[in-house]
């Protein structure tokens, strides 16, 4: 079980290693990998409605037979969404799909749609109206915190100047060599926390020599040495696999503590 959390601003408690779904199709595997994650110990679990796996997300959820009040579930408005109106709707379609009474955390999944998008256009306003929707779904209960993804500073400011509550979380790309410094130190200053998606950089990552000092000196896996490095700067990591043993693997971090040189190692690396 993983025992350890980070505080939100909102004084929730969010596990500090989630598991990602993105790219995980509907149906046996999407299903398969998030039961193997739950019980393995992993109690947070991230999908999107434009993951289209919400449905097998939350039936492995369900016959877990962990307490729903255990696991914290975050899913995404998808980016296209930037009609506030729409909001409700699509964020009610997630929660029939993960078959679910409320959401730990629900995020907009981007500052710019996936489609459609218009050249240069920053669709400030838009994103701070659908933003003051998902504070409604908060004061209504219905999520118990708020967050962003794919957001920049430009992004973020705007938002703040305009938000009741102080987005929980920026959900970014983040690993070894991608490092999104002027993003990360936004957050911090902020008190918005960094989680980190993509963490092993699709895989492009392995093999990296410092990576493979690290994994030697430690007796550890060049993946487990990574999830430890970013928990040790602070952030969340979101490693997703559809392999059981490397579901448990991306886990078993908490047993060891790279030296502060090591993690200079690990800031240094270029991709």
């Amino acid at each position: 079980m993983i025992n350890t959390d980070y505080k939100l601003n909102n004084g929730i408690l969010i596990p500090s290693i989630g598991f990602g779904t993105w790219q995980i199709p509907d149906g046996q595997e999407a299903y398969q990998s998030t039961l193997w994650a739950l019980q393995n110990g992993y109690r947070h679990i991230d999908t999107a409605y434009v993951y289209r796996n919400e449905v097998s997300v939350g039936q492995a959820i369900k016959d877990s037979g962990i307490d729903r009040h255990d696991i914290f579930v975050t899913t995404k408005l998808s980016a296209n969404i930037k009609d506030a109106t729409l909001v409700r709707e699509y964020f009610l379609k997630s929660l029939e799909n993960l078959g679910l009474d409320y959401i730990d955390l629900y995020i907009i999944h981007n500052a710019r749609p996936w489609t459609d998008r218009i050249e240069g256009y920053d669709y400030f306003e838009e994103n701070v109206k659908v933003y003051k929707e998902l504070e409604k779904l908060y004061e209504e209960g219905l999520v118990r915190s708020i967050g962003v993804s794919n957001f920049n500073v430009k992004d973020l400011e705007n938002l703040l100047a305009f938000a009741r509550y102080i987005p929980v979380l920026n959900q970014i790309k983040f690993h070894p060599g991608y490092l999104q410094k002027e993003i990360v130190e936004y957050c911090e200053t902020h008190q918005i926390l960094v989680e980190a998606y993509s963490p092993f950089a699709t895989g492009k990552i392995f093999g990296n020599d410092v990576l493979r000092e690290l994994s030697q000196k430690y007796s550890k896996t060049e993946a487990q040495i990574i999830m430890r490095w970013i928990l040790q700067i602070g952030h969340l990591p979101l490693p997703k696999s559809v392999h059981e043993d490397r579901i448990i693997s991306n886990l078993d971090v908490f047993d060891f503590k790279l030296t502060d040189d090591d993690i200079k190692k690990m800031n240094a690396i270029e991709l």
